[in-house]
């Protein structure tokens, strides 16, 4: 299993709006991804720091994601709430429970 982490960046007044957005129009596509199983969205109220943390089933199906310009297309749905451009990392799942 990889986990793909996104460290962004946003005014801490826009926090609910971004979780809302993620909810309704970034969560019911990601689930359709191939090898996507599972997200976890985590945020910090005092920072505006948001970071997702999704996981796939293999590295391939990460690249093929961002290749695809998915990855791209629901960062944009952001780009008025993002005060800077975000941080990504690709990881293999050590351990998951």
């Amino acid at each position: 299993m990889f986990a793909r982490l996104s460290i962004c960046i946003m005014k801490s007044e826009t926090i609910d709006e971004a979780m809302t957005l993620y909810k309704e129009s970034v969560l019911p596509v990601v689930k359709l991804q191939r090898g996507f199983s599972g997200v976890n969205y985590l945020n910090d109220l005092k920072t505006g720091k948001m970071i997702t943390i999704t996981f796939w089933d293999t590295v391939e199906n990460i690249i093929a994601n961002e290749e695809s310009g998915y990855y791209q297309d629901q960062l944009d749905k952001f780009k008025d709430i993002f005060t800077e451009p975000p941080l990504r990392e690709v990881y293999e799942v050590g351990i998951h429970e």
